[in-house]
């Protein structure tokens, strides 16, 4: 195990990338289909765009993350259970799975054409995973505590 550990490693942080790629575009995608009317061929378009980048690239993106990161995680002495800060990483990955699957529902009021959200909301939801991510990153690296 301890050979395929920087590989497991290195691909977590692959998977983490594209995630996070596809948890900052796509609210901006929902910022521009706000822009068109309802069943219009723009609306369409949007609306395989979003579902290609949830389905294709950020689904088994996060299924990776959530696979290499529980495989490191449960790897002898990579974490002290006693520490504080994976307790925190832990809970922002749980948030960021959660923003996730929010996306995932606002997709659905694009895709049914019933969405209420006004383009300053997805602007602000689009701030979410980039706090979260900075968070993990902190807990991580420095491991303040």
């Amino acid at each position: 195990m301890i050979a395929l550990y920087p590989w497991i490693k290195a691909f977590h942080i692959i998977a983490v990338i594209a995630w996070m790629a596809g948890l900052l575009y796509l609210p901006r995608l929902y910022v521009y289909h706000c822009e068109v009317p309802p069943g219009s061929a723009e609306s369409e378009r949007f609306k395989v765009m979003e579902r290609r980048l949830l389905r294709q690239i950020m689904l088994p993106a996060m299924i990776a993350v959530w696979g290499f990161g529980l495989v490191l995680a449960f790897t002898p002495g990579v974490i002290d259970w006693h520490a504080g800060w994976w307790h925190v990483k832990l809970t922002a990955v749980l948030l960021m799975s959660g923003f996730h699957g929010a996306l995932s529902g606002w997709r659905r009021g694009f895709l049914e054409d019933r969405n209420t959200r006004s383009q300053r909301f997805y602007r602000i939801a689009n701030e979410v995973p980039t706090i979260l991510m900075v968070v993990i990153v902190i807990m991580v690296i420095v491991r303040p505590f």
